[in-house]
């Protein structure tokens, strides 16, 4: 074994201290009206500034993008000035930090965006419950939006990653990934629409192409990463015979943008005999055609990571719920020591409990002197 997890490596102008990035995961601390980060979230990403980075929980574009309580935005000053000392925390332990943006498209409730309808490429039910104030609720039929709508959407993508620029992130992800609105936008199920951003692969993908160069347009070559996850299934949106053409399309299309990084995240499921087959082995399925910096994720162990460079068909692995109770999960991999598992009940609660209190090996250690 070659311990590449452990080796350093180039990220656009950044030079990580290993290839284990922290995964971008709803954690729901955001407990104030104003949708600010706060000290606690910057504990628990200090806390965690040994990965090589750190991509943080998905942060709103805009008042019109929420979809779950609790969840920070990047859409004003008072949140930009929130995000820095969180930051600073992390650069303070020599780590990197980019922050994902969102936007939950159909996949919302009037109840999180001032009694609005919620938006989506076309009028069609996503067929999800939201979590709100309340409970949780099924989500209505969305809006189609106009191409006002879209044109006023991308410009919100592109605010919220000067946003994120002037907060002192290192880079920005653009979530592309699960049932949000650029998904919703891919997938021939969510979107129907008969002008230049429906009907064929090109025009479904023009949305996120055409986000992704604002973003780049703010942040420059090697800033700006994209995450996708093709073979979700959930509600209306699934892979369908559309599916493998239209990210195909995609993945050629995005080495003229000149990311940072193409974020893959894998079937969480079987997928013999769907149209999601192609995706078993996501990175095996992207590598070919992706000629930039390629990330996967979707249930790895320290292992099959370190399996999956040793392949040279991903650069960067992405882990999610590993780092939940596990702040030393690099140094945990390093010593092939036990990994905590996460109390699931406490993933939601929206204080310290189940965040930021979970030991380190060093912190067991004094516990048994």
């Amino acid at each position: 074994m070659n311990n590449k997890l452990f080796s350093e490596f180039t990220l656009g102008s950044l030079t990580l201290k290993n290839r284990i990035v922290m995964a971008p995961m709803t954690r729901g601390r955001a407990t104030n009206s104003r949708l600010l980060a706060n000290e606690v979230m910057a504990t628990y990403y200090k806390q965690r500034a040994t990965a090589g980075l750190i991509i943080t929980e998905g942060c709103w574009i805009s008042e019109d993008a929420i979809g779950y309580i609790n969840v920070p935005g990047i859409y004003n000053d008072e949140q930009v000035e929130a995000w820095k000392p969180v930051v600073d925390a992390v650069h303070q332990q020599g780590g990197k930090i980019f922050l994902q943006i969102a936007h939950v498209g159909a996949v919302s409730h009037p109840d999180h965006i001032n009694g609005k309808q919620p938006i989506g490429p076309s009028a069609i039910n996503p067929e999800e419950k939201t979590f709100t104030i309340d409970s949780f609720k099924d989500t209505p039929v969305p809006r189609e939006m106009t191409l006002e709508d879209i044109r006023n959407t991308i410009e919100d993508y592109r605010k919220a990653s000067l946003n994120a620029k002037l907060a002192g992130f290192d880079g920005v992800e653009i979530h592309g990934g699960y049932i949000y609105l650029i998904p919703e936008f891919l997938s021939s199920e969510t979107n129907q629409r008969s002008d230049a951003y429906g009907g064929s692969a090109k025009n479904r993908c023009r949305f996120v192409l055409e986000v992704l160069a604002g973003a780049v347009s703010v942040w420059g070559p090697g800033k700006v990463g994209l995450k996708i996850s093709p073979a979700t299934i959930s509600g209306k949106l699934r892979p369908n015979a559309d599916t493998e053409p239209t990210y195909r399309y995609l993945a050629e299309e995005l080495n003229k943008l000149n990311l940072a990084y193409l974020h893959v995240w894998g079937p969480t499921g079987p997928v013999e005999g769907t149209y999601a087959a192609p995706y078993k082995d996501i990175a095996t399925y992207f590598r070919p055609l992706y000629n930039g910096v390629l990330m996967a994720g979707g249930g790895f162990d320290h292992h099959n990571g370190e399996q999956l460079l040793n392949s040279q068909n991903a650069d960067l692995v992405a882990y999610g719920m590993p780092f939940v109770a596990n702040p030393d999960l690099v140094e945990r991999f390093q010593k092939d020591a036990e990994l905590a598992l996460p109390n699931v009940e406490l993933l939601y609660t929206g204080d310290f409990r189940g965040y930021t209190d979970y030991p380190t090996l060093e912190d067991l250690a004094e516990e048994h002197n």
